[in-house]
C-alpha cells in the first residue's frame, strides 16, 4: 500500500481548498460559462461574456459527393469535394456536378477547402496542397447554377496566411472571412476582405484559437469554425466554436459552442453553414479514411472507402 505523505493537518487543508474551489467553479458556471474577459475591458464590453448557449438537436444524416464543404441558399445545397463540386436540391437530389472546377486558373491549385454561398455564387477558398502544405492561395467566385469559375479576388501573401481551410461570406459587414488549417501563426488568425472590392481588410488575432481549423461560418452576427482537434484514432470527438469580430478590434475571444460526440464514427471534421429558414446547422464529417497530414492514407477496419456524410442538426435556445 502506498504510504501516505500528508499530515493530518496538510490533509484537512486541502480538502477545505477542493471545497473551496468546487464551490467557486459551480458559481461561474451557473447561467452562463465561465469567461475571462480581455485584458484591459470591462466584462460587460466583452461580447463572449454574455454568450447565449444553443441546443442542436441531430436530426438527420446524409451522404454526398464530396469531402471538404458544405453551404445552402434558397433551399438548395451546395457541397465541395478537394476536386470537385456538386449542388443538391431540398431533397438531396445531385442536381449538378462538376469534376473538374480547375479550368481557368493561371496558377496551379488541386484542392478546394469549405466553401459558402451569396446571391447565387459560390465563394472558394482554393491552394494547392500537399502533405500539410497549402500554395497558391485563390479567392475564387463560381456560378452556383452552372458551378463554372467566373472570377478571383487577390490574394495577399503578406497576410502571413499559409492555407486555407474555409471561407465565409458575412453580408452584414461586406466582408468575406478566411481561416487556416495550418497551425502555429497562420492558424490563429481570421482573414477579411472586402466583399465588393475584394481588398484584404486585415486579419483578426483569436484568442485561445481553436487547433486544426477545418470551416467558418457567419450566422446570426456570429462567426462559427469547426475545428478537426480530437483525435480519431483514440475516439475522440471534434468541436464547434464560435466568436464575435467587434468593428475596430484587432483581437476576437473563442469559445466552445458543441462537442460532437454522436457521430457514428470519429473521423475528420470539415465544412459547415447555417440554414437560416429552417434555423439548422449542417455539417460535413468523413469517416472511414486514415487523415495523415491532411490527406488520406488508407481505411479503418471494416471501410474500403471513405463516407462523407452531412449532419443536420435542428438549432434552439437552452432554457
Amino acid at each position: 500500500m502506498r504510504k501516505n505523505l500528508l499530515s493530518g493537518r496538510q490533509t484537512a487543508a486541502c480538502i477545505l481548498t477542493a471545497a473551496l474551489l468546487s464551490a467557486a467553479l459551480l458559481a461561474g458556471c451557473a447561467g452562463k460559462r465561465s469567461h475571462v474577459p480581455a485584458a484591459g475591458g470591462r466584462p460587460e464590453d466583452d461580447p463572449a461574456v454574455m454568450l447565449p448557449e444553443n441546443r442542436y438537436e441531430l436530426i438527420q444524416t446524409v451522404e454526398v459527393t464530396g469531402r471538404q464543404g458544405i453551404c445552402c441558399e434558397n433551399g438548395f445545397y451546395w457541397v465541395s469535394g478537394s476536386a470537385s463540386l456538386a449542388k443538391y436540391d431540398s431533397s438531396w437530389t445531385l442536381l449538378a456536378l462538376n469534376e473538374d472546377p480547375f479550368l481557368g486558373y493561371e496558377t496551379r491549385v488541386n484542392h478546394i477547402a469549405d466553401i459558402d454561398v451569396y446571391e447565387n455564387e459560390l465563394y472558394i477558398g482554393a491552394e494547392y496542397f500537399m502533405d500539410g502544405v497549402g500554395e497558391n492561395i485563390q479567392i475564387a467566385v463560381y456560378d452556383a447554377d452552372t458551378l463554372e469559375l467566373k472570377r478571383t479576388f487577390p490574394f495577399c501573401e503578406e497576410s502571413g496566411q499559409l492555407e486555407c481551410s474555409g471561407i465565409a461570406v458575412d453580408p452584414n459587414t461586406r466582408s468575406v472571412w478566411m481561416c487556416s488549417w495550418v497551425g502555429e501563426e497562420s492558424g490563429r488568425y481570421l482573414y477579411r476582405y472586402d466583399l465588393e472590392t475584394g481588398a484584404y481588410l486585415g486579419r483578426v488575432h483569436m484568442q485561445m484559437p481553436p487547433q486544426w481549423i477545418q470551416g467558418i461560418a457567419c450566422y446570426d452576427g456570429w462567426i462559427y469554425l469547426t475545428a478537426d482537434d480530437g483525435t480519431a484514432d483514440d475516439g475522440e470527438p471534434d468541436h464547434l466554436y464560435r466568436t464575435k469580430v467587434p468593428e475596430g478590434t484587432s483581437n476576437c475571444t473563442v469559445t466552445l459552442e458543441r462537442t460532437f460526440d454522436d457521430v457514428i464514427l470519429q473521423g475528420e471534421i470539415e465544412g459547415l453553414t447555417f440554414d437560416k429558414e429552417k434555423e439548422q446547422l449542417l455539417v460535413l464529417f468523413n469517416r472511414g479514411a486514415r487523415i495523415v497530414l491532411g490527406m488520406p492514407k488508407g481505411f479503418y477496419e471494416g471501410y474500403d472507402r471513405e463516407i462523407s456524410e452531412v449532419y443536420l442538426f435542428d438549432i434552439s435556445e437552452r432554457n
